[in-house]
């Protein structure tokens, strides 16, 4: 005896997709490859390429593969029809390390150049010149000279050097896209000690900097949540700082906070809290005791972050504003009729109504942060301990010279991000009700 309901009975067993459905989903599929190719090439493309570089010896010069260089001159200065002269080619390989195989040169004699002599290993048909060279060895260098005579045509010649230019071909091995592979650049980079006093910099600089723009940016929507006079006015004023270029107010804090015309230091020392200027910019520390006990202050790193909470704080501030004027009014009523204070009510209404907007905001403001590099770059260069990863990535990129490094790091940096992103994510507080 059957124990099914009527419903169950009469919904029986699901249908599959219909043809006319597997076709749509096809057509949607093909609608949708051109945007998954874009995001493939501009964001897959560039981050593959930086993996690849990482586990490769790349310098900046093997940006540009090994090469025959050539530079071709008249010599002997000819001014009559039938006197002699040399065509010379200077080579020289590129490379101090890599050798380049089967190289040949080729190019147009000039007209009216008559050729009398040939050096080794170059033939000449129809004016055309050709010259085996072989194998070169890292950092080679020859000269190639055709001795000969000139005839009018080539005297009426402007520049006979300019009518052809030498073509040199060759076979070469290139770090870059040779599939030898190597970890030296991880172990470089995790065997030095500076590089784990930058990973303890970054993360100061980023948790810090990251709470603090979120917290003055919850201070100010709570501010500004109110209606009063001027309200709209102030509301664009305090964006500002987001939206002026950093590189006018990198350069405004600089000489705000300059150690010999800064007006801070100026205030503070007519103030008498201070008796000698600060450099609040290069200077690594300051030290001070409290209850007897020594303390050591990260002044230029602080700095930085007072200045990168200062400037994205507007972000969090629009983001938290907007979600407090969506949060229903009336339970504020309640609760202030119920006697609650505003603090109270900060804190069991509103923050728990903006828990997930201010998950969201710590999280792309870590990443944003954690990648920051023009701000630090501008202020303070990177020194007087305030050099992040990023700086670090181009430090050894460019400065050193060193791209395998550079994209190392920049790989750890890639690796420390999607980690605490996908653990932000699993663990972050949501809003009541989500």
């Amino acid at each position: 005896m059957s124990t099914k309901t009527p419903a169950e009975a009469s919904s029986g067993p699901p249908k599959g997709i219909g043809p006319m459905q597997r076709r749509e989903m096809w057509l949607a599929y093909l609608m949708l490859l051109p945007t998954f190719a874009i995001i493939l090439v501009i964001v897959a493309g560039p981050l593959l390429a930086n993996f690849w570089i990482s586990v490769k010896p790349v310098q900046l010069g093997d940006l540009r593969p090994p090469a025959v260089l050539v530079n071709e001159r008249v010599r002997g200065n000819p001014e009559a029809a039938g006197d002699s002269a040399t065509l010379e080619y200077r080579l020289r390989n590129s490379s101090q390390d890599e050798e380049i195989r089967d190289v040949v040169l080729r190019d147009a004699v000039p007209e009216g150049f008559n050729v009398t002599g040939l050096p080794d290993g170059c033939g000449l048909e129809d004016n055309r010149l050709t010259c085996m060279l072989g194998t070169v060895e890292p950092g080679w260098r020859d000269r190639l000279r055709l001795e000969g005579t000139v005839s009018n045509a080539f005297l009426a010649t402007d520049d006979p050097e300019e009518i052809s230019v030498a073509v040199v071909t060759g076979d070469a091995d290139n770090v870059l896209t040779s599939f030898e592979f190597t970890f030296e650049n991880f172990s470089r980079i995790f065997s030095a000690r500076e590089f784990w006093s930058v990973l303890r910099v970054t993360f100061y600089y980023t948790i810090f900097g990251t709470g603090g723009a979120v917290v003055l940016g919850l201070f100010a929507a709570q501010l500004l949540n109110t209606a009063f006079a001027g309200r709209g006015f102030l509301r664009g004023l305090f964006l500002f700082p987001y939206v002026s270029p950093v590189i006018a107010v990198a350069f405004t804090w600089v000489v705000l906070f300059d150690p010999f015309s800064g007006t801070l230091n100026a205030l503070l020392t007519k103030m008498g809290v201070i008796t000698d200027p600060i450099n609040f910019f290069g200077q690594r520390a300051i030290g001070f005791s409290l209850f007897g006990i020594p303390f050591e202050f990260p002044l230029a790193l602080s700095t930085v972050i007072a200045f990168e909470a200062w400037r994205y704080f507007p972000l969090s501030f629009l983001f938290i504003l907007a979600r407090m004027q969506s949060i229903n009014t009336d339970m504020y009523e309640a609760a202030e009729m119920d006697g609650a204070t505003p603090l109270q009510q900060f804190w069991y209404l509103s923050l728990p109504q903006l828990m997930g907007i201010l998950s969201v905001l710590f999280l792309l403001r870590f990443i944003w942060t954690f990648n920051k590099f023009d701000d630090i770059f501008l202020l303070t260069g990177g020194n007087a301990g305030t050099r992040t990863l990023t700086v670090d990535v181009y430090e050894q990129g460019f400065a050193l010279a060193n791209l395998g490094a550079g994209a190392a790091v920049a790989v750890v940096v890639f690796v420390v991000l999607v980690t605490f992103a996908t653990l932000f994510i699993h663990f972050a507080p949501k809003e009541e009700g989500l």
